[in-house]
This record gives C-alpha cells, structure tokens and sequence, in this order.
C-alpha cells in the first residue's frame, strides 16, 4: 500500500485498550482500501495503519484514533469511579437484599 501511518501510545491503560480495540483489527480489511495493526508492548500500544490512497488512510486513522482516544477515556473513568467506590466491580453472587 502507498501510504503509512505508525502512532506509539505510552499509557497505563495498554493492556485494555489493546483487548478492547484489538477485535476491530480483523474486520478492518474489508474495504480492501486499508489495513491496520495494532500490538501492545509492556505499557505502549503501536497502531500502524496502511492505506492505499490518502483519503482512505484519513478515514482509517480517524476510525482507530476514536477507538483508542475512547477506550483510555473510559479506562481512566472505571479507574477514577473504582477509586471512590472500590467495590463497585466485585461481583455480588449472593444478594441478602429483599
């Protein structure tokens, strides 16, 4: 492909974002117009993103820069929330409740 575009993300959030974003990878080739990898390295996450023409990479780029931008925002919310609450993600099997 003609065009290329690599981004390094360092961020704590690594290991989540990659999981959350990580499916869209395989069905990004669809169009055939552009192809995108994304990889995790301790806490960096390296997005490289070929297109075959400009307006293609633009549109694959803005696609994997929301989904990124959006899974650390909603890393750093569950984290901030769990920080007021720590118990807001334990699971609660047996409910005494009425």
């Amino acid at each position: 492909m003609a065009h290329r575009a690599t981004f390094v993300f360092e961020t704590p959030n690594a290991s989540a974002i990659h999981a959350s974003v990580g499916p869209e990878e395989a069905g990004e080739e669809w169009c055939g117009r552009s192809a995108a990898r994304i990889r995790r390295e301790a806490n960096t996450l390296v997005l490289e993103v070929e297109a075959a023409d400009l307006p293609a990479l633009r549109a694959s780029l803005n696609m994997w820069l929301r989904l990124v931008n959006v899974a650390d925002e909603v890393c750093d919310l569950a984290r901030a929330r769990q920080r007021r609450d720590p118990d807001i993600y334990r699971m609660h099997l047996y409910d005494d409740g009425p």
